[in-house]
């Protein structure tokens, strides 16, 4: 069983800039997410796309924004259980939790962060009747290693980032890369685009547009897509792959805990806006997009905000004799638990004697 202070679930940027808050308490995190990497939907559905309301930055990439934060939270070495959904919450007679997800994971702490953004993210999957069967046989909605793909004939469908940016990448990794999308247009950053262009006229890249996958063949795992042409000339096509990857996003759901017995208004969780952001569980809050409140903004810097008072009232739960007094990080500097130390330097004031 893993034990930490404070269970966070949901590592998107308000997920993860609550471990750096509580990290300057001394306070231990660990972050559950159904997504098999951190970042939420900055990492999946639009890392290449513009920020611009994030304080000091007039403009930053949703994943630079996502690994300018696990930069900062590194010297608190929180821990991560990825690839996994929070399924069920039990409250313990001391007053602690154990949370367990759909794998079996169990994870203990006297306080739990729900910071699931919008909720859990499921893909979008295509409409193939049986696409269920070849789910793990060779049918993947993430990409967890890009090397168990390596000399392997592989199709993605999707117009997004995310399918333009595995499309680059398995390039240089897979044995064939097709991308087929319904349209000849993309909805993905400029220069991806234009890179996947330049790697289809290399011959690296097959572009296959105007098109889609309508159908999947296969023994016990998948041998064959059937792709439907616009152009009723071309018909279907019977193309011989060991990778099906469609990537058309992710559908957000409060999902399982939404039956925790929180108090649920509008698919978002009701807290204490007046004070810390706790919900109607005691010991339980919720910080991010996912909770609502009057006056409710759905804005990342919301979202820090809200972790920063939601941390200093987690000390006071774990530590009710213990007082803390605010020392800004100007003065106190930042003491990681991997024993670093970042602090301002300071002056040195000699006196001169006449």
């Amino acid at each position: 069983m893993i034990k930490t202070d404070i269970l966070i679930i949901g590592a998107g940027p308000t997920g993860l800039f609550t471990v750096f808050e509580a990290g300057l308490l001394k306070l231990k995190t660990h972050l559950i997410d159904a997504l098999p990497q951190p970042g939420g939907q900055c990492s999946e559905i639009y890392p290449k796309k513009p920020i611009y309301d994030i304080p000091a930055f007039p403009e930053i990439l949703a994943g630079d924004l996502v690994k300018n934060l696990m930069e900062q939270i590194k010297p608190f070495e929180p821990g991560f259980t990825l690839g996994e959904r929070a399924e069920t919450l039990e409250k313990l007679d001391d007053g602690t939790f154990i949370v367990t997800t759909n794998k079996g994971t169990q994870h203990h702490a006297p306080v739990v962060a729900i910071a699931g953004g919008l909720g859990s993210f499921e893909p979008r999957k295509p409409p193939i009747a049986n696409i269920s069967d070849f789910e793990d046989k060779g049918v993947s909605y993430f990409i967890k290693d890009p090397e168990v793909y390596c000399d392997r004939k592989v199709v993605i469908s999707g117009g997004g980032d995310s399918a333009l940016d595995w499309a680059i990448y398995l390039a240089d990794v897979a044995s064939e890369v097709a991308l087929v999308h319904r349209r000849e247009e993309f909805r993905g950053a400029l220069d991806s685009v234009e890179r996947v262009s330049e790697l289809a006229k290399l011959g690296k890249i097959e572009m296959i547009t105007n098109a889609e996958v309508v159908g999947l063949k296969g023994e016990d795992e998948l041998e064959q897509v059937v792709i439907r042409h616009k152009d009723k000339a071309r018909g279907e096509e019977f193309r011989e792959v060991d990778d099906f990857i469609p990537l058309f996003g992710l559908s957000p759901k409060l999902g399982p805990i939404g039956s925790w017995g929180l108090e649920i208004e509008k698919n978002a969780i009701k807290v204490d806006n007046s004070y810390d952001y706790q919900t109607n569980i005691p010991g339980v809050y919720a910080i991010g997009d996912v909770n609502t409140y009057k006056g409710k903004l759905k804005l990342i810097l919301s979202g820090f905000h809200e972790a920063a008072i939601m941390c200093q009232s987690a000390y006071q739960r774990i530590y009710p004799d213990k007082k803390y007094v605010l020392k800004y990080t100007t003065v106190g500097g930042v003491e990681g638990f991997d024993g670093s130390k970042k602090e301002a330097k300071r002056e040195v004031v000699q006196s001169i004697s006449v």
